[in-house]
């Protein structure tokens, strides 16, 4: 009996010890699985301010004021949906600019930001249901009446009487571009979005690069750039410098240029449709890290959220709904180099977007 008694109180001393380890344990791991939900929960938390910080952004409706185009109306929200996307009709302003300095802009051809340009113009219209876009490409060698523009040091600029059309982005950046756009096409911008060179580059490469299919040979000793006629897959740098040709293809001119950035627009679209993003949570988040850190908008798409709703409600355009043109022009009567809106063929294409 004393031995059975003994032996009962040896198994007894084992449970429970394993009886007082089992919760130890237990106790450690969940601190260990709180500590990495903490880590999760704090890197998306940085992740986000980073990706919202990047944005820079200027108030045009405050410098501009009420002398504008009357504002788009958004359609009705559907009262069944507690938060539903946008999906009225939308102008969309869009620049491609070397305004910002830094090495990487320099070296990928980029100005300081005293000589900021703007190299590429496009009006994007997002038809109501944003089922269907129009793409208009605005020649930067257009002449045009460029209205006087509020400065952000104060004061304003005098208005410029047949003087190149992205000279308003040099002279009073993008609110003087915005009210140059809005009084040349009567039509009012919603919201402006400009994206430098290293952005777009980085944007490129974040995809995967971007497939287009050239019909001629390109050799541009300004962008660096030699492509056989044919399908090419490219890489950042290389997709930038075909956004910048314009010597190596056609008269030379800004108009074939213009050809070749709508090429490349319809191409990243036919990208990003066939990029699964959401199943590679590092390319997602370098794809975003590349499109803020060379943005600037407005301050009605100045977050992370304003931009992803409008992302999030476009998700079902394809290259196939989009129509890329440009704003119809004739050589300028008074320099054979630069264009100007030919008309009523101009008007018309402009009254049809508003």
């Amino acid at each position: 009996m004393t031995v059975r008694n003994s032996e009962r109180g040896d198994d007894g001393g084992a449970a429970d010890r394993q009886v007082g380890r089992r919760p130890r344990l237990l106790k450690a791991a969940g601190l260990a699985l709180a500590g990495v939900l903490a880590l999760g929960v704090g890197t998306a938390g940085w992740a986000y301010w980073h990706l919202n910080d990047n944005i820079k952004s200027v108030d045009i409706d405050s410098a501009l004021g009420d002398d504008r185009p009357p504002a788009t109306v958004p359609s009705p929200s559907p009262s069944s949906t507690a938060s539903p996307l946008p999906s009225g009709a939308l102008n969309i302003l869009v620049l491609g600019s070397d305004s910002r300095s830094g090495e990487e802009n320099a070296e990928l051809g980029g100005g300081d930001s005293g000589g900021a340009r703007s190299d590429t113009a496009m009006v994007v219209h997002l038809d109501e249901g944003r089922s269907e876009a129009t793409v208009v490409s605005i020649p930067r060698d257009t002449l045009v009446t460029r209205p006087s523009c509020p400065l952000p040091s104060g004061g304003s600029t005098s208005v410029a009487y047949n003087t190149m059309f992205n000279s308003a982005y040099s002279v009073g950046g993008p609110v003087c571009a915005v009210k140059t756009v809005e009084s040349l096409t009567g039509i009012r911008m919603d919201h402006y979005v400009e994206i430098d060179f290293s952005g777009f580059s980085k944007l490129v490469d974040a995809l995967g690069g971007v497939t287009v299919t050239t019909d001629e040979d390109i050799d541009d000793e300004d962008s660096h750039l030699k492509l056989e006629a044919g399908t090419h897959h490219l890489d950042g740098e290389q997709a930038l410098a075909l956004a910048r040709t314009r010597h190596g293809v056609g008269d030379g001119s800004d108009l074939g240029r213009i050809g070749l950035q709508q090429t490349l627009v319809k191409a990243l679209l036919d990208q990003v449709s066939s990029t699964n993003l959401l199943t590679s949570p590092a390319r997602l988040y370098q794809v975003a890290d590349a499109v803020t850190g060379g943005l600037t908008t407005d301050t009605g798409l100045d977050s992370l959220g304003g931009l992803m709703s409008l992302g999030q409600s476009l998700r079902g355009l394809t290259s196939a709904d989009v129509t890329t043109v440009m704003m119809p022009v004739v050589p300028a009567p008074s320099d054979r180099n630069r264009v100007v809106a030919d008309e009523p063929e101009a008007s018309e294409l402009w009254a049809s977007l508003r």
